[in-house]
């Protein structure tokens, strides 16, 4: 295998990285879709650089490493930005140090992660995945006109302590590769086409698509290992 083919999982990581650093620029200047935006387009080159490097059996402690630096900046330091910046930026100091409590809760999470012994399950997380918690906060900053700022806090609150919890959150390690790259496909470009047209407020209806569609796979999961019990 070539050095290029290896480091096409890093590239990836490096593009999530570099959105996590896009994101905070456009959260200080304002442009707070575009930030929310960046960062969920970060979740899906995450999503992307593992199974590639487990495809192309690329998997490097630089790698690993990069993946880790990319997450705590990407779903940790930028969501925290953006929630300051539309909401907590009002409580003065003391909501710039809250804000900053996520992307230690965060580290942590990952840290712990990183040194754990059983990383081999693919039904279920330990706490909730950083990325998935740093996706949240994206989608509740573009969908603040709708969602009041006491509901931001408290699931703000919540995923703090949800990322460090032990609780069992399922995963979708399982979903088959190509299904899941077609899904990731269509709504990267999705993103993309968001971005150039510029119409930010169409883009929270496919939340409304995403997550009945991931509540049905959690049913199905549910069904069949039902099933496979008895």
């Amino acid at each position: 295998m070539s050095k290029l083919t290896k480091m096409i999982p890093n590239m990836f990581t490096l593009g999530n990285l570099y959105c996590g650093f896009l994101s905070i620029g456009f959260a200080a200047s304002g442009q707070f879709n575009n930030a929310a935006i960046l960062i969920l387009i970060g979740m899906m080159l995450d999503s992307m650089d593992g199974r590639l490097a487990r495809m192309l059996n690329a998997d490097s402690k630089l790698g690993k490493e990069l993946d880790s630096l990319a997450d705590i900046v990407t779903f940790g330091v930028a969501p925290s930005f953006l929630v300051y910046y539309t909401y907590f930026f009002q409580f003065g100091v003391i909501g710039f140090a809250v804000a900053g409590l996520f992307p230690l809760f965060g580290a942590y999470r990952l840290a712990r992660f990183n040194i754990s012994t059983d990383k081999s399950s693919l039904n279920y997380f330990i706490g909730i995945p950083i990325t998935a918690a740093g996706g949240i906060l994206a989608i509740l900053t573009l969908l603040g006109d709708i969602i009041p700022n006491i509901v931001t806090t408290v699931i703000f609150t919540s995923l703090c302590f949800l990322m460090v919890s032990r609780i069992r959150i399922p995963s979708l390690k399982e979903v088959p590769l190509p299904k899941y790259g077609t899904i990731v496909t269509l709504f990267l470009g999705t993103l993309l086409f968001v971005i150039y047209k510029g119409t930010y407020e169409q883009f929270p209806y496919l939340i409304y698509i995403a997550t009945p569609l991931y509540i049905a796979y959690l049913a199905y999961r549910f069904v069949v290992k039902k099933k496979n019990k008895q």
